[in-house]
């Protein structure tokens, strides 16, 4: 069965860090009201990818989203004509917000269902404490209705790039996402369908990362191993690739004079490689090269 980490890096979010156990904190703690994700960080829109990744890895029929920074809002299925009151007098129509949160709440009665609020800074103050209000009571007002939600159905997932309300804050549970992944994986040239001849290739690989303090993910290790195979052939073209296939990694520190010895590494090690082995890439038959 494949893992949280490998089911959401097939929903478009890919990360060498794991987030089984906050979600397991989020899904399987006594909870008095609807369980609530606060996703914070400093991944600008990486946080929006991780928040839809999740909510599609886990599996539930409904997933409902809302940008408080979307000026033209996706129009509901159903459009309702205006309503007017007993004197004849035209209801204002209902807000983005009410409608997708009254929808929300209509679909928890019946089946396990997501809402992401995004962008959450850029809502109106009082719109954070009606939040906290469904959070810990479980219901919605819009105008003379009230909907409310079924809490052992309903997941909320709040984006912000401001500290929430403090009590909102409270009744969530907080997951941090980075620019980029932390936690370093070791890589192996078998992994890759290749043999221990490419061993020095992946040591000085390794001893790159580390000095640039960067983890490129698995998928793009490969690729820098494709265009190392096929296009690298010095240490700008490596300076390049790098830039181009690794998420969080600054132009300026692998351009750094410091590193250059390592990137030479990585080159000679490669071109040792090409002359020695043929390689061929895991999954990428396309990619074969015949030995210089």
């Amino acid at each position: 069965m494949p893992s949280l980490r490998e089911k959401m890096a097939e929903n478009g979010f890919e990360s060498n860090d794991d987030y089984e156990f906050q979600l397991r904190c989020l899904l399987e703690s006594p909870s008095r009201g609807i369980r609530t994700l606060n996703i914070a960080g400093e991944g600008e829109r990486r946080k929006t990818a991780f928040a839809n990744a999740l909510a599609r890895s886990l599996d539930f029929p409904h997933l409902l989203y809302h940008d408080f920074t979307d000026e033209s809002p996706p129009l509901p299925d159903v459009i309702l004509p205006p309503s007017r009151d007993e004197l004849g007098r035209e209801e204002p129509p209902i807000e983005p917000l009410d409608q997708i949160l009254s929808e929300a709440c209509a679909q928890s009665e019946g089946e396990p269902t997501v809402l992401i609020l995004d962008q959450l800074h850029a809502a109106d103050f009082r719109e954070h404490i009606r939040i906290h209000r469904l959070v810990s009571s479980c219901y919605w007002d819009v105008k003379d209705g009230r909907y409310f939600a079924n809490a052992r159905h309903l997941l909320l997932f709040l984006i912000s790039e401001e500290p929430l309300y403090h009590a909102l804050q409270k009744e969530s549970f907080r997951v941090w996402i980075n620019r980029a992944s932390e936690r370093h994986l070791d890589y192996r040239p078998t992994e890759f369908g290749l043999t221990s001849q490419a061993q020095p290739l992946f040591d000085a690989l390794a001893q790159l990362f580390r000095e640039l303090d960067a983890a490129p993910t698995r998928s793009e290790f490969a690729r820098i191993l494709s265009d190392l195979q096929l296009h690298v052939r010095t240490t700008e073209h490596l300076q390049l690739s790098l830039f181009g296939r690794t998420e969080g990694l600054e132009r300026a520190a692998i351009a750094s004079p410091e590193h250059q010895s390592r990137l030479t590494s990585v080159v000679d090690a490669a071109q040792t490689l090409l002359v020695t082995e043929h390689i061929e890439l895991s999954g990428s038959p396309d990619h074969k090269r015949d030995p210089e």
